[in-house]
């Protein structure tokens, strides 16, 4: 990736998470070295004396960063932290905490008002204890829906980004007796055009293959093991090609993973939360990028947890976090371009084969 001169870096924002799981960790461990100073403006939304904690933890002693009193000082060739509370926050490592969770709570907020400010291009998240930044103030069952909240956005779609498959589901963070009666052919096909229009604009598929899955066994078998392919899943299909998307399916799910079909589509929309995350997690789990697609922000996050069991015991990967900050830069460059070609569609194609030929 092609860095530009040091004002085209983009910022990006970079929220703590769980200050008693691994966040402080991965973090501390991906900006270790300067990889990242050629690509972009970090700011970590902590504190010092947060930063200092976890990097004397782990023995790292390559992590160093600068502390400015807000975003619009951030350094180049810097890791830049703004200090996002002002009280001591006593850590437990490994355990969850309310005063971790309202540390979390007030990480995530600064960066969302320093980004609406025009600060930063993209949030990178760590990972949070979603009960104790609910009792915090956070009333969303976690990132995904808070962002989608704070930018008035119906359209938002969890997506799952790895090397081998991208993972899209249509209901998220709910209990699974509740996805049957959330499923309905608008809320299907929301997704649907959703998905298409990520793939398009922050991944650059012109015309992007959409494999959709069924929710029963068999994909219902023709309803003889449920009716919400028949009365909700292939409705919204139906519609979307329609509309020139290039959807098919709806597909049964073990069949589906278990011949390696994913690897002819350029994304996999799932029904909910764990059909389409446990296998990605099989095949992704320590470089896959949980994304939260349809928003203006560009969010990403690792696609795991706080990890408490390994906490403070330098064992976290932090490659996860690294793939996240790497497909944050990716989808900005994307969107950028798409933006170029959106304004001047024959200038920017011309642009664009140039580079490919070069």
């Amino acid at each position: 990736m092609s860095s530009g001169s040091q004002k085209d870096l983009p910022t990006i924002g970079i929220t703590i998470g769980d200050l008693n799981g691994i966040g402080p960790e991965i973090i501390i461990k991906a900006f270790a070295d300067d990889r990242f100073h050629n690509l972009c403006r970090p700011i970590i939304y902590a504190s010092a004396q947060t930063l200092i904690y976890h990097k004397k933890l782990i023995n790292n002693r390559h992590f160093n960063f600068n502390v400015i009193d807000s975003a619009d000082k951030a350094q180049y060739k810097k890791i830049n932290v703004v200090n996002a509370w002002q009280d001591e926050v006593k850590i437990e490592i490994g355990e969850p905490s309310n005063a971790t969770g309202k540390a979390a709570l007030a990480s995530i907020k600064t960066a969302v008002a320093d980004y609406k400010n025009g600060l930063l291009d993209a949030i990178v998240t760590a990972p949070i204890n979603k009960k104790t930044v609910q009792q915090a103030g956070m009333d969303f069952p976690g990132h995904t829906e808070f962002f989608a909240s704070e930018f008035d956005s119906d359209q938002y779609l969890m997506l799952l980004v790895g090397e081998r498959m991208k993972v899209a589901v249509v209901t998220g963070h709910i209990p699974l007796s509740e996805v049957s009666n959330e499923l309905s052919k608008k809320r299907v096909l929301k997704a649907i055009k959703a998905l298409n229009k990520s793939l398009n604009e922050d991944f650059s598929h012109e015309r992007p293959s959409i494999a959709v899955l069924g929710l029963n066994p068999h994909a219902g078998e023709n309803g003889t093991m449920g009716d919400e392919e028949e009365e909700s899943i292939q409705p919204a299909m139906e519609e979307a090609k329609r509309q020139g998307i290039n959807v098919q399916g709806p597909y049964p799910p073990d069949g589906f993973f278990g011949t390696g079909m994913y690897h002819n589509f350029d994304a996999v929309l799932c029904m909910y939360h764990d059909q389409g995350l446990i296998p990605f997690k099989l095949l992704e789990f320590d470089t896959g990028v949980n994304y939260t697609a349809g928003l203006p922000l560009i969010r990403t996050s690792p696609d795991h947890g706080t990890a408490y069991a390994i906490a403070g015991k330098n064992a976290a990967n932090p490659q996860s976090m690294v793939e996240a900050i790497y497909l944050a830069l990716k989808i900005k460059k994307s969107r950028n371009v798409h933006a170029e070609i959106t304004a001047d569609p024959l200038g920017a194609k011309m642009e664009k084969q140039k580079d490919r030929d070069s």
